[in-house]
């Protein structure tokens, strides 16, 4: 027999049991909830009726659970500029864009570019709990619904824009505010190693060659390298 325990996940042991009973009246249904413990193999003992105690203790975890779910992509406090949609539900996504700035690169040892830091263009960004879509911007300046558009001249991203994160474990709260959300899913991007080229090139120009020569300088992004796609901002908005 092969143990295959470390295959699991985490493990839940049953602790307590409730069973509802009704009187069968055709102008009544009284009902009883009766709780039972549960000893270590999992079989219900000593029987008794749901005190009010336990009562309210199993009704502040819903109320917990509700109100974990109403937390999602909910803001700390004041909504950030650079954030310009979101959609806050279970399933929520956020549309938001970054300036241009420094960011810590990683790279696989086969494209033959150095860790580091390096400009990045200005950024826009649109997620879901499990999906990453980037394009890049070729100013700061907040983006409108008529704004351009640009490949993200990065490698591991698809010519739609949809990243592919690899080996990366991407893990976002249920009860994430939208700081946390955003900040989750740029550390992800950053800290996931570049690794290939997904059947298209992003820039107008040699993208390997591009890093190599902006790791660890203060050379700016050179915007003449972006590559237009044929999209607005409007064009993605839900």
């Amino acid at each position: 027999m092969n143990d295959i325990i470390h295959h699991f996940g985490t493990l839940y042991h049953p602790v307590s049991a409730l069973v509802i009973y009704q009187a069968n009246y055709d102008d009544n249904r009284d009902t009883y909830v009766e709780h039972f413990d549960m000893d270590k193999d999992g079989n219900p003992i000593n029987a008794h009726p749901l005190s009010e105690r336990e009562a309210k203790i199993l009704a502040k975890s819903f109320n917990t659970e509700k109100e974990k779910s109403k937390a999602f992509l909910k803001p700390e406090s004041i909504l950030p500029t650079h954030i310009l949609f979101i959609n806050p539900t279970e399933k929520g996504s956020v549309i938001w864009y970054t300036k241009a700035r420094k960011a810590k690169l990683f790279f696989t040892e086969s494209l033959g570019i150095p860790n580091g830091i390096a400009n990045v263009p200005a950024m826009l960004w649109v997620a879901s709990k499990q999906h990453l879509t980037v394009f890049a911007l070729n100013s700061d300046k907040r983006p409108t619904e008529k704004t351009a558009l640009y490949h993200a001249p990065f490698f591991n991203v698809y010519e739609n824009g949809n990243v592919c994160m690899g080996t990366v474990n991407v893990d976002i709260k249920k009860s994430a505010s939208v700081e946390e959300f955003i900040r989750a899913w740029e550390h992800y991007f950053f800290n996931s190693k570049f690794s290939h080229l997904n059947n298209h090139n992003p820039t107008n120009g040699n993208c390997v060659n591009m890093w190599k020569e902006l790791m660890d300088t203060e050379k700016l992004f050179p915007k003449e390298i972006l590559k237009k796609t044929n999209k607005i901002l409007k064009n993605i908005l839900p």
